[in-house]
This record gives structure tokens, sequence and C-alpha cells, in this order.
């Protein structure tokens, strides 16, 4: 097994890496203080065609690897841009995996292309706000009335629909007293988002300020028949698929960021003086750094390894899962030290890893609690009884 990053991946990190340069400390802290998209950063990715990563080349796209766009991500969130540079591409890279799958021809060459040009966002709407990670309890119903679907509910941590032109919707077709399996009779669709008949609310948060989440208000959506992904009752297999690779590339994104801030923290560890000597001196402040070190470095040895399952075609639910587990502890535990070895001025803005605290509790939690993918290891991987 070959741990050394390919030549492609080599110059994919220099690449993105360059573009990123560009978006300095000062401006993700302008975005994080008043908000607003990064639209600048998000078309000079677009420009050099890195939104389209992951779609087939004969949709636009540079038809590359998961775990091509793994290294992509990372180095997003490790330039300095953290979650709020990573999310506001995210969804571009990963979010219409379910179209080039199961998609048909003509979707694919209407849907792929203006996605992977940057020429339009969209969001991803599946939450609610009564029912969780429990997926197969959805409420938000798609009723058919000839050759249009008739869509009334409400979603909830929606990211980018502030900003959004399409949305990824789930959605009940067929009651869940009226299927055999829980996972049965939800449906998927790609279609306009259409403000007239979704309010969108946006949530005040804890960080990540210029990438909105939002509530969404759905009455009297009508979505035509021919935006329908796929049969009619098979949407949660169609998102399963996109599941894991995006637990891969939140992972990516957590480990960069963990990185990013452990690599703050030795410099001013290195620089600050106290008694007459540089605190990175200390044990104290030693130990606790290499520890981050070794946990990322672990962390990012498993994403690798469920990005490579999920290329070769293989079952990669349990790598993938086990990668955003370990990658958001990972991460979280480099950012809360980044903090703690500045000491004071760790809570200052002017050093930014304060907001790097903020932001890494977006992978911690999302897409899948660390609760959930330790239930979901312990019965799919153990084979100890389901305890939920």
């Amino acid at each position: 097994m070959n741990f050394q990053a390919s030549e492609e991946q080599v110059s994919i990190r220099d690449a993105v890496q360059k573009i990123c340069s560009r978006f300095d400390d000062a401006y993700w802290l302008e975005r994080d203080r008043e908000g607003g998209f990064p639209e600048a950063f998000f078309d000079a990715l677009a420009r050099d065609g890195w939104l389209g990563i992951c779609i087939p080349q004969a949709y636009g796209g540079a038809g590359l690897t998961i775990a091509d766009a793994a290294v992509m991500m990372q180095t997003i969130a490790r330039s300095g841009a953290g979650m709020s540079g990573a999310s506001a591409v995210h969804i571009n890279v990963f979010g219409l995996n379910p179209v080039v799958v199961f998609g048909t021809e003509e979707q694919k060459r209407r849907m792929l292309p203006p996605m992977a040009r940057g020429e339009v966002k969209t969001c991803f709407a599946v939450t609610e706000p009564n029912t969780g990670l429990n997926t197969t309890q959805l409420r938000t119903r798609a009723v058919r009335r000839g050759d249009r679907y008739v869509v009334n509910g409400q979603k909830v941590w929606i990211s980018t629909a502030q900003v959004a032109h399409k949305v990824l919707l789930l959605a009940r077709t067929t009651p869940l007293e009226e299927v055999s399996q829980p996972t049965q009779g939800l449906t998927l669709f790609y279609t306009d988002l259409d403000r007239r008949r979704i309010e969108v609310r946006e949530i005040e948060k804890m960080g990540r300020k210029c990438v909105d989440s939002n509530e969404l208000f759905i009455d009297d959506f009508e979505i035509p028949v021919e935006d329908r992904i796929g049969e009619e009752g098979r949407g949660f297999e169609y998102i399963l698929h996109g599941m894991n690779p995006e637990r891969v590339l939140i992972a990516a994104e957590a480990v960069g960021l963990g990185q990013l801030a452990l690599e703050r923290a030795t410099a001013y560890a290195k620089e600050r003086q106290v008694f007459n000597r540089p605190i990175g001196q200390n044990q104290g402040i030693q130990h606790p750094l290499a520890r981050n070190w070794i946990e990322l470095e672990a962390a990012w040895l498993m994403v690798m390894q469920a990005a490579w399952q999920y290329d070769q075609g293989m079952n990669c639910a349990a790598a993938a899962n086990a990668a955003k587990y370990l990658a958001g502890e990972a991460g979280f535990n480099a950012c809360q030290q980044a903090v703690m070895t500045h000491g004071g001025f760790g809570y200052a803005k002017q050093y930014h890893v304060e907001r790097y605290l903020r932001e890494i509790m977006v992978p911690r939690i999302a897409p899948v609690s660390p609760e959930l993918v330790l239930c979901f290891i312990a019965e799919k991987v153990l084979g100890l009884p389901k305890s939920y």
C-alpha cells in the first residue's frame, strides 16, 4: 500500500493552495464579522474548474476521485479558510452525486454542467425539526398531481439556502403507514428553489457566519416530474449513496482545520516568551500539541482509507463513519488546544484560533453525531444489538 500522495494529488494541493492564498486571514475575519457569502472565493475556485472535481468529464467536470476531492477540501480548510471556506463549496463538490449515479442522461446533461462551472448554487434539504437524524420519519410530503409534485413541509439546518438557485430535496411520497419498511416511500428531487413557495429563514448561530444555515417553510411548492431523481419511493437509497462521500469530505475538512489550528499554536509556542523562555519549551505545552499531531495524522489515514474504498467501489460505510468520528474529535482537540496555547490571547479574534474552535463544532456535530457513529460501528461492525 502506498501512503504517499500521488503526483496528481500534489498538483491539486498546490493549485488549490495558490488560489486560497489570495484570501488571507483579514478576508476571513471580515466574513466572520459581517457575514455575507464569500462570493469572490467561490468564484475563484469555480473559474479554475475545482467545483466540478468529482463530476464526470462528459458533463463538464474533472472526473477525479473522492480521494482527490478530500485532498482539495483538506487544503481549503487548512489554508486559513476553515469551515467558512470549505462549507461555501462543499455541496458543489459532492452534492449532486445522486444525479451522477441515478440520474437520466437528460438530467445529467441539464443539471451537472452548471454546477461544475459554478453558475448555480444549491442547498441540500433533508433534515427536519422533529426528526433529526431519524431520516426515515420525514414528514415533508410530496403528492403527485399529473406531471407535477406538490410539496408541503418544513426543513431545518439547510446551508446556503439564502444564496441557492437550486434545492436537492428529500420528501415522502408514500405515507409511512403504507410502506413495508420505513426506508421506502421517500423520493429525491433536484429542482429550482422557488422563493414564492419556500420561505427561507436564517438561523443565527455560533460560527461560520458567512455560510448561512436556515429553516425552510414549504407551502404548495410544485416540482416537475422531470426533476425527480430516479424512481419514486427510492430516494432514501439514493441519498445513502451520497452520505459516505460526504462523511469523507467533511472529515477531510475537519483534519485540515485541525492542522491549521496546530500550525498556529506551534508557531505561537515558539515565539511567545514567558519567564525568559519560549513557552513551547515546556512539556505542558509540547505534549498536548504532539498528541494533536498524532491524532490528526491517524484521522487523515482513516479519511484516505475510506476514500480509497469508495473509489474502488467497495462498501466504505464503516471506514467513512470512523473517519468522520476520528477527524471530528482530533480537529476539535487541536482547535481547543490552540486556544489554550495562546492563553488569554486565544480569546481574541486577532489571533483567529477562537474562530477555528467555533467552526470545528460543525464537523464534530454534523452530518452525523459522534454518538450515532459509535452506534453504527457497534451494530454493523461488531454485531452488537441495536441500542436505539
